[in-house]
């Protein structure tokens, strides 16, 4: 959840929130697939931020404190992992910053290495699948996206390369058909970018060369979005199966990203109070709140403030025009089925990798939020309804499903989900 959809999307985004009200009008979702039941990915969660959190130096340094990861950033431990397979998850989709890899000495790689490996093994150990996510930080000064995979002739993007053919390398042994590698999260490519088709075969070929079976997770461009998996050619593929498919979802970004503090766009700041489905509540009661949260920013200019209210008024409009519900869900995942059967792929090879949304009723609390209940129920159903297999984002923080602290599970968030609470 990092990159494309947390920065470069957002224009995207607004401008689908200002389109016309027909736009948004979702199309009959396709029957229901039957599952193959090929692959050990079913239900699962980002296990963010275990191999994320990281001590940068700040330019003109390029290299990592050690260790590289912030030391409190909350680690799931032994029992987290068997309460997670006991509520009925068989997978954790395990994001990991390559920075502190690439930046490492030799000694040093070769015990971050060994970190990770023991992680995998960890998540087996409790009989939880693994797909292992090479997941750049957009916000790091020199180890981002850009600098890596926005094409094969990107500074760092041969040194990527050698780093993902390693950890294809290091999986390949690793309970074959429960492990799986996604070489790139959220690539920064558009849509129709012919430098990200270039850059995702060059990865397999890497990956490929270090490991002939270990199953490969392919995506689309502009964020790994629906529009980017539908534009995807899957045909040239084919010489790296066995492959899976994904895509992320987080439609409408108004609901499921309101009052996030990483969004640049002045739209987010202070949008609150956003209800799901749009039915639940009203215009009135989400610009009342937004007015409210704005005054106590002290931050901006009342000027600035004003000019953002303007905005947040106008998409929000909009928002509760369309009246967006489970019919727009099902709208957006018909896409997925559509290509899926155009192409003739089963869908439980796609996996929506990520989906979820940020806790609305105050910033950052833990206090259960019947929005944002609803919201993931109906991803969640509509997902398996169409037989995609999903990750949630994610274990830890706002969007989260475990309490930073105490580890306790959020029982809305595994109602929603469809799973169970398991015993302390």
């Amino acid at each position: 959840m990092t990159g494309w959809s947390r920065r470069r999307i957002l224009g995207a985004a607004l401008a689908a929130a200002t389109a016309p009200l027909a736009a948004m009008a979702p199309p009959s979702i396709a029957p229901a697939k039957a599952e193959t039941g090929e692959w050990p990915f079913r239900r699962g969660v980002n296990a963010w931020p275990w191999f994320a959190l990281t001590r940068e130096f700040p330019a003109p340094r390029t290299d990592y404190d050690w260790p590289p990861f912030q030391s409190q950033r909350p680690v799931p431990t032994p029992a987290d992992l068997a309460r997670l397979r006991a509520s009925g998850l068989d997978f954790i989709r395990l994001p990991v910053d390559p920075g502190p890899f690439l930046a490492a000495d030799a000694g040093r790689r070769a015990d971050l290495m060994a970190m990770l490996s023991a992680a995998v093994e960890a998540a087996l150990a409790a009989d939880l699948g693994v797909i292992v996510n090479v997941q750049a930080n957009g916000a790091t000064h020199y180890w981002n996206p850009d600098r890596m995979v926005s094409s094969t002739d990107a500074p760092e993007f041969a040194r990527y390369r050698a780093f993902v053919a390693d950890v294809a390398g290091m999986l390949k042994d690793m309970a074959p058909g429960r492990v799986a590698l996604e070489p790139v999260n959220e690539p920064p490519q558009d849509c129709s970018s012919e430098a990200w088709p270039r850059v995702q075969a060059a990865l397999l070929n890497a990956a490929r060369g270090s490991a002939k079976d270990l199953p490969i997770v392919v995506t689309g461009g502009c964020g790994s979005m629906v529009r980017g998996l539908t534009a995807l050619d899957p045909a040239p593929l084919a010489e790296f199966e066995p492959i899976l498919f994904t895509f992320h979802f987080y439609e409408p970004y108004l609901f499921s990203h309101q009052g996030a503090p990483w969004m640049r766009e002045p739209v987010y700041r202070a949008l609150n109070n956003v209800p799901w489905p749009a039915s639940a509540g009203t215009l009135e009661q989400t610009l009342a709140s937004v007015r409210a949260r704005m005054a106590k920013d002290t931050e901006r200019s009342d000027e600035a403030k004003k000019a953002a209210y303007a905005e947040t008024e106008k998409v929000l409009k909009v928002y509760f025009d369309a009246q967006p519900d489970r019919g727009f869900v099902d709208g957006y995942l018909a896409q997925v089925s559509d290509w899926a059967d155009g192409h003739g792929i089963a869908p439980g090879r796609i996996v929506m990798g990520e989906f979820g949304a940020l806790r609305t009723d105050a910033r950052y609390t833990a206090a259960p939020n019947p929005d944002r209940a609803r919201y993931i129920t109906d991803v969640r159903q509509s997902a398996e309804a169409a037989g995609f297999p999903w990750a949630f984002w994610d274990l830890f923080d706002g969007m989260g499903m475990m309490d930073d602290t105490t580890r306790a599970l959020d029982p809305a968030m595994v109602e929603a989900l469809g799973l169970t609470m398991p015993p302390n």
